[in-house]
């Protein structure tokens, strides 16, 4: 026998009230989230890609996420592990073809556009983790040990990593080590 039409009416309002939850979290938060993807992936379409791809992750699991000590954490590792997920070798990743560019949208978010034409390409040349450290540092401005959290390592990991990407940053722009 099905339950009663009241906890039919409870489970309608916990949905309703569980997505009201996650549209405000999306408010709130998509645009630090759409930085450090932007971060990650250095392209426009590739960050709003895996945005989404963030995204309705976390809303298939917005029960579990928004119960975390802190959905936003929770949600940039789902991200950073996305992006991680989709770099790796014998994986699908998606196509870049297209008929004709897309049109721009106005400028990347960047700070200061001179030191990015130097910078931009030296950061996207490195490693997707080491890559992934750098833009949490210093785009995010996390400590060692969310960067740690978000991409489930120790905080060791996070140092010898950050080290090993800002060495071959100096090597690469002719600095010594």
């Amino acid at each position: 026998m099905r339950g009663s039409s009241g906890d039919r009416t409870l489970e309608v309002q916990r949905v309703v009230g569980d997505a009201a939850s996650y549209e405000e979290f999306v408010r709130a938060r998509s645009g630090a989230l759409y930085r450090t993807a932007y971060g990650l992936t250095g392209t426009r379409a590739d960050a709003e890609d895996l945005l989404q791809v963030t995204l309705v992750k976390v809303y298939l699991s917005w029960g579990k996420v928004r119960r975390a000590r802190s959905p936003e954490a929770y949600s940039r590792r789902v991200l950073v592990n996305a992006f991680l997920s989709g770099r790796r070798p014998g994986r699908f990743t998606r196509e870049h073809l297209v008929a004709a560019p897309p049109e721009p949208r106005g400028a990347p978010p960047e700070a200061d556009p001179s030191e990015a034409l130097t910078l931009w390409p030296l950061v996207r040349a490195l490693p997707p983790r080491q890559r992934a450290v750098i833009v949490l540092r210093y785009v995010n401005d996390l400590s060692e040990a969310e960067i740690a959290d978000a991409l489930g390592c120790a905080p060791g990991t996070v140092k010898s990593t950050a080290s090993a990407a800002l060495a071959t940053l100096r090597s690469r722009m002719g600095e010594p080590s």
